[in-house]
């Protein structure tokens, strides 16, 4: 690793999680001299930040910074990736990935306010998280230095025990511990869980332990609930027909859908860096909107336009995972998006039963959906038209058919 000049102050993602609390002192111990800022970003954990700033000036910091993001996630980050359609490897909502960027462009935004000339992370050198923070880093703030403890060979602490060794050592308030050691990521998208037998692909995880948000399916009420939607643009404004900000809005789905069991994920992914791992993650409201929005689109978007974008949807998905939030490709994507969803305007209801989110109705006036063509009526359609157009479409196949046959 390339020797970093020594930095005056940093500005510190902080979570007042234990990878972050023990980094705290470790700056201070790394770099004699040098000021923290501990930055935090509420993104909608709950309970998480209560106490925040007490905790990283206890920790060592010599500032702190709290900023609300709910609503500038929700509606500049979740809802882009929403319209998208971006689902990664088919599982996974992206709730992690996608709050990466933010966080990080917060960032460089509070070392400019803060005359700080670097920028660091509490990511470890096995996971994707670093590349998120550090292309950020890279895209919006190229001039600072960037301090990665994980990846400095000096950093003793190598796994989630002497973190809390170390924290116990240094007086760090944490409330992790070595008979439970879930790692956990929680926003208003989604929560991750990893660690402990959620490692292991041969076992079931301990669901009664790791889930935070959502029941078991099995023990999600024995009556469905139908929610309904309502669309502006691809963008979700209401429920039940009472228009919500953003993050109200998928507060409001987490809830209702965390009681129905909806949402949860398990699945091993391939990670960025080269290795696979397995997580649980807990998308109640998440998982409602993206079934709305298929929906929405299947009745407002033509064929071929559609078809297209899932194939985008494929690439966006990969770009955010990646940590490419501020690079031109994904960029010039949101463009094509924007313009296919904006006609996606209307209501759709969704049914909630034992951990399943099923579209029941959807309703728009730019609905491209014709009963009459679509219906068994023969009526005013030209059938024969049919006989000239499936000669044409499956030309090739027939001349490729003789030329086998002889």
């Amino acid at each position: 690793m390339a020797s970093i000049p020594t930095p005056k102050k940093i500005v510190l993602a902080y979570s007042g999680g234990l990878d972050t609390s023990v980094i705290l002192p470790w700056l201070k111990d790394r770099y004699p001299g040098v000021k923290l800022v501990a930055f935090a970003a509420e993104l909608g954990q709950g309970d998480e930040l209560k106490g925040i700033e007490d905790k990283a000036r206890k920790s060592g910091a010599d500032e702190v910074v709290v900023m609300d993001l709910r609503q500038e996630f929700a509606e500049k980050y979740c809802f882009p990736l929403l319209r998208a359609g971006a689902i990664y490897e088919n599982d996974y909502l992206l709730g992690t990935s996608i709050a990466r960027p933010l966080i990080a462009a917060k960032q460089v935004e509070v070392a400019r306010q803060t005359n700080a000339d670097a920028v660091s992370h509490g990511a470890t050198g096995k996971g994707n998280d670093q590349v998120r923070f550090e292309l950020t880093y890279m895209a919006l703030g190229p001039d600072l230095k960037i301090i990665s403890p994980w990846k400095d060979p000096s950093f003793e602490l190598r796994d989630r025990e002497s973190a809390i060794d170390y924290a116990q050592k240094k007086g760090v308030p944490i409330t992790a511990s070595k008979t439970k050691i879930y790692s956990q990521d929680r926003n208003l998208w989604h929560i991750s869980h990893e660690g402990a037998e959620i490692e292991h692909p041969d076992q079931e995880p301990n669901w009664e332990k790791c889930l935070a948000t959502v029941v078991p399916p099995s023990k999600a009420p024995d009556a469905s609930e139908v929610v309904e939607v309502g669309f502006e643009r691809g963008n979700p404004v209401s429920v039940n027909g009472t228009k919500l900000t953003g993050h109200d809005l998928i507060a409001e789905l987490n809830k209702i859908g965390g009681r129905h069991g909806v949402g949860i994920s398990l699945l091993v992914e391939n990670r960025l860096v080269g290795m696979k791992s397995r997580g649980v993650y807990e998308t109640p409201g998440g998982t409602i909107l993206y079934e709305a929005h298929k929906a929405i689109e299947q009745i407002c978007v033509e064929r071929d336009t559609m078809h297209f974008k899932q194939q985008v949807a494929l690439r966006y998905a990969e770009i955010v995972y990646y940590g490419q939030w501020f690079h031109p490709l994904r960029e010039a994507l949101q463009s094509f998006v924007d313009q296919t969803n904006a006609a996606c305007t209307g209501t759709v209801k969704v049914r909630l039963f034992k951990g399943r989110a099923q579209p029941i109705s959807a309703v728009s006036p730019n609905t491209l959906y014709d009963s009459k063509l679509a219906s068994f009526s023969m009526e005013g359609f030209d059938v024969t038209a049919a006989r000239g157009f499936i000669d044409l479409f499956g030309l090739p196949m027939k001349v490729a058919a003789h030329v086998k046959q002889r």
